[in-house]
Formats: C-alpha cells, sequence, structure tokens
C-alpha cells in the first residue's frame, strides 16, 4: 500500500479476503499452535521464521518477488507485486539465509532469478513502478495517474538490494552474478532526473503517459529519508545529484524540524507526536541509526523517542480505546476496519498494527518484548497466523484483520534482526557507495572515518 508523505492516504484498500496458496518450492512448514514456555530467543526466532514465509512460500513463484498482500485488492488479483515490499523481502532472505532457515545457495539462487526478472520488467530511467505484474514484469497502476516510477518505492527495492549484493560476496558463479547483476540496476537508476530539470529537490513520480503530473516534491521528515541517502550515494557520475538537493529540498518543510517535547521526550524533527512509526522504520532497516547525526538531528534519539512518544500515547489513551495498554501499543499504517489508514497518535482510530511494535526492537528492545508475549500468548489465538502476525487489530470494534501486507510484515524481520545481530545494518553501512553519499551529505556515523 502507499505510504503517501505527509500522512495522506488517498487510497483506502477494503479487504476482499481470499486466501492464496503457497506455490514456491522448498516451502517452509508453518508452526500454527501457541506453544507456551518459549523463552525470549525461542519466540524471535519464531516469528522471524513463519514471518519469513510470507516472503519465500507466497513469492511470486515467476519473478520471486513479494506480493502486495495476501488478500486481493484493487481487483488486481493475486499477480500483483510490490517493489518496496520486495527490497523488505530481499533483507529478509538474507536473514533467512544467515539464521540458515534456507541453505545460502537457494537464497542466491532465489534471489538470482529475481534480478533477472527486473533486468527485463518495466522501469523508468532506471526507476521501477510501485507495482507490477508478477508474472509479465508489466506496470499496473497505482492510480490513473501513477503508471510510471515510483522513486521511493524503488529506494526501498534496492535498500534490498545492496545489502544483497554486501553479503552475497562468495566466489561461485551464482553469487558472483548476482552480485554484477545488482550493480548493473544500481548503475542505471538516473537519479539527477528526478529532479524534474535541475530543481534542488527529489520528486516522488513520474510518468511515460502522465509526466510529473502527480507533483510530489520529496520533503522531510518521513519514511523517504532513504531516498536522499541512495540518490547521495549513486555511483554513476552521470546520474549525480548534488548535497544541495538533500538540504534545500528534503530538509526545507514545515513540517522537518520540531524540537518539542511530547511525554517528556524531545523529538528533533518531524510532525507532532511523530507521526506513524514506519518513519523511523523503513529507512533505518538498512541505514543504522546508531551514531549517526547530520546538521539536523541525532538520528538515535529521533527514532528511539519518536518510539517512545508513540507508546507513551497508547498508554495514555486518551480516546479510551478497548486494549491500548502497556504491553498493547503501535501506531502505524496499516489496514484497519474502515481501510487503509496511517495510524498514529494524531489519526488514532483504535487499531494497533503489531509490526509497530515489533519492528521499534532496536529502539525500544523491553518495551517492544512486552507486545510480542501479548500478542502471541495473549491474543495468538486471534492474530497469529500462516505468515505470523496479521496486519492489524482494533479490540475496540473487535476486528481482527485476516491479511497480511509485505511493507509491514518485512520490517517485523528485518528489524528484530537488526535487534539481535545488527546484519542489515552492517551490510549496508558497510557499501563503500553509501560511505560516500553519507559523507557528501555531511553525516557523522561510527561506520565512517572521523573528518
Amino acid at each position: 500500500m502507499k505510504h503517501l508523505p505527509f500522512l495522506v492516504c488517498s487510497f483506502f484498500l477494503f479487504l476482499a479476503g481470499f486466501p492464496v496458496s503457497a506455490q514456491t518450492n522448498n516451502s517452509l512448514p508453518a508452526d500454527l499452535e501457541i506453544r507456551k514456555g518459549l523463552t525470549d530467543s525461542e519466540l524471535l526466532d519464531l516469528v522471524q521464521k513463519q514471518t519469513f514465509r510470507y516472503f519465500w512460500n507466497f513469492a511470486h513463484p515467476t519473478s520471486g518477488m513479494a506480493r502486495e498482500r495476501s488478500n486481493s485488492a484493487y481487483e488486481y488479483g493475486r499477480e500483483t507485486v510490490t517493489s518496496g515490499g520486495t527490497g523488505f523481502g530481499i533483507m529478509a532472505v538474507i536473514v533467512a539465509a544467515e539464521r540458515k532457515w534456507v541453505a545460502r545457495d537457494s537464497a542466491a539462487r532465489f534471489l538470482l532469478k529475481m534480478v533477472k526478472f527486473l533486468d527485463k520488467a518495466d522501469s523508468y530511467h532506471g526507476v521501477f513502478p510501485h507495482w507490477m505484474n508478477g508474472e509479465t514484469g508489466r506496470t499496473i497502476p497505482f492510480s490513473r495517474k501513477d503508471d510510471g516510477a515510483d522513486l521511493v518505492e524503488t529506494s526501498y527495492l534496492f535498500e534490498g538490494l545492496l545489502c544483497a549484493r554486501q553479503y552475497f560476496s562468495q566466489d561461485n558463479p551464482v553469487e558472483n552474478q548476482l552480485r554484477g547483476r545488482i550493480n548493473g540496476l544500481w548503475n542505471e537508476v538516473e537519479w539527477n532526473w528526478f529532479t524534474r530539470e535541475g530543481q534542488e529537490v527529489l520528486y516522488w513520480h513520474w510518468s511515460p503517459n502522465n509526466g510529473w503530473s502527480m507533483n510530489f516534491p520529496i520533503r522531510g521528515f518521513n519514511e523517504c529519508m532513504i531516498t536522499y541517502i541512495l540518490a547521495a550515494s549513486g555511483s554513476n557520475q552521470k546520474y549525480e545529484v548534488n548535497a544541495n538537493v538533500y538540504h534545500r529540498g528534503w530538509a526545507q518543510s514545515n513540517f522537518f524540524k520540531n524540537g518539542k517535547t511530547y511525554f517528556n521526550y524531545k523529538l528533533p524533527l518531524g510532525f507532532d507526536y511523530g507521526g506513524p512509526l514506519f518513519f523511523s522504520q523503513y529507512t533505518f532497516m538498512a541505514l543504522d541509526p546508531n551514531g549517526l547525526k547530520d546538521s539536523y538531528a541525532d538520528y538515535q534519539e529521533q527514532t528511539k523517542n519518536h518510539t517512545l512518544i508513540n507508546r507513551a500515547y497508547c498508554l495514555e489513551n486518551p480516546k479510551k480505546f478497548k486494549g491500548y495498554g502497556e504491553n498493547c501499543w503501535g501506531l502505524t499504517a496499516s489496514d484497519s476496519w474502515v481501510g487503509y489508514a496511517a495510524h498514529s497518535p494524531s489519526e488514532d482510530l483504535g487499531v494497533i498494527s503489531p509490526t509497530a511494535a515489533l519492528s521499534s526492537f532496536p529502539y525500544t528492545p523491553e518495551y517492544s518484548m512486552q507486545a510480542l508475549k501479548h500478542f502471541y500468548f495473549d491474543l495468538g489465538d486471534k492474530i497469529w497466523s500462516e505468515y505470523g502476525f496479521v496486519d492489524a487489530f482494533s479490540e475496540e470494534k473487535n476486528w481482527y484483520a485476516k491479511s497480511h501486507l509485505a511493507i509491514d510484515q518485512g520490517p517485523i524481520i528485518v528489524m528484530i534482526e537488526n535487534y539481535r545481530s545488527g546484519l542489515l545494518w552492517k551490510l549496508f553501512m558497510n557499501a563503500p557507495e553509501v560511505k560516500n553519499g553519507l559523507k557528501k551529505l555531511g553525516f557523522t556515523s561510527p561506520y565512517l572515518p572521523k573528518q
């Protein structure tokens, strides 16, 4: 589902609810019994592995890409795959290979099939559409005018692809070809095209049929920070963007700087109360916020305090929704009882999205573990499923989703892994282009030499 910037959700996905059976070889079995007495480590293993089934068992059989969701949406059916969710799925495959849920060679071959598919799929100035047909690679319009390049979704895709290139580093035919093809796709992204003839800002969409008519300049602070990091990191000099695009585009809006305090936590950047939690998750699945600073913020403080504010709001529970509490918190974009919505303290419908608290493990491990245990042991009979936790629920409305979304399932696996081992952070932050891009934009980080 598109997560439009500035808390605007232009579309509502109403649930049609038909399941699609697993179609991937070497399927991983589901563990649907709620098992008592698990240690914390065993519970994390179980949740990561079961959620991974979404990207392995449920992957599109032709392309290997991640399906947008597990239920029908917009009557596009089961062929609809998503660029951004696939990027998150790629990172999940890396976790699976590292934890030996799947063989390394099987994981590499799976990703090579995907990258070969992307080589032939529709792209526009090197940038992929939000949705495409997983059988043919042709664009599926997200809306009437959103029928071409989606720079933000493509950034999430490359977030995963660069991690895969770093991880699959062995000298053998499959991994050599995988790295080479990823580099080919990476070098073809025309970042400067999306400055719209040299403006000092990046634009989200471009269409061969509708040009720039979507007219979305990408300004912060929200989930799109990774787009500017990657644009600065592009390795093809023909498509370079300069640092002013970041400083005068991303960092210039009336909702970029905040500096106010909520529930005794200072929020450096962003909307009041921080907005939905995916703002502090999608970019930082690969970009390590620990010790990361620029002239605008300390991103360790930003991500942690945003999460703590979101949780504190749920504990205060000003609308008195049933179920909210210290073990049940987390507001972010997800399905809801009225359709898709960007849940946050400013848009609270009484809906808890498991991905919100679980993808916050690196920031609030104790509180996220409390939520995880409640979701699994206390609510598991209602929200635990073949692909991990369902997308969302509302005890107030006695509503429990049947759906799963790629962009919500992926962060659960990846951010739990970053909490446990830092795996994806280490891969991405050690990519030479990323280091150069961060230095170009004036960041400091433990991964960068002191200047």
